[in-house]
């Protein structure tokens, strides 16, 4: 059991268990509706439609496509966690204020992302799952063909 079961996120893959220490206290708003999704059911089986290798693993579409969400957009929480390997932040289009229910978990470092999206979370046990997800092409922006999907997400408090 981690110390606090109910900022702590499990991705069930198909390799295994990746364990996210979420942090309320850098993106409060961002934890919270990403607890509701969760608790929802929102992210079971979603697929993770985005994956360049060395760079992040997006997922959160209900499409699978990248073009949908849940409806409700975040107000950015810009915060000063970088985005190192393991690091998990919400995806957005250009506009700050867009992330919705897509995120992305980093590979490796990608300072260039410090400050323009919102990291809520940090894999602390696991990457070795989210390193074996499928990639996609690096000709189409990381476009995923037969994609790797979330088998289940849950926060650790409601498995006690």
């Amino acid at each position: 059991m981690t110390a606090d079961a109910d900022n702590t996120l499990y991705l069930d893959l198909k390799d295994g268990r990746v364990t996210i220490e979420m942090l309320p206290g850098k993106a409060p708003g961002h934890v919270a509706r990403i607890k509701e999704l969760v608790r929802a059911g929102f992210y079971d089986g979603l697929k993770f439609h985005r994956v360049i290798g060395g760079f992040m693993a997006q997922t959160g579409c209900p499409h699978g496509t990248g073009t949908g969400g849940s409806g409700q957009k975040l107000k950015a929480e810009f915060n000063d966690v970088p985005h190192e390997r393991g690091t998990v932040s919400m995806a957005r289009a250009m506009d700050p204020n867009s992330g919705d229910s897509q995120f992305f978990i980093c590979f490796d470092s990608a300072p260039h992302l410090n400050g323009q999206y919102t990291a809520w979370g940090k894999v602390v046990d696991g990457m070795e799952y989210v390193d074996a997800i499928k990639k996609g092409d690096s000709r189409s922006n990381g476009s995923v063909s037969d994609p790797d999907a979330i088998v289940k997400a849950t926060i650790a408090a409601d498995t006690i």
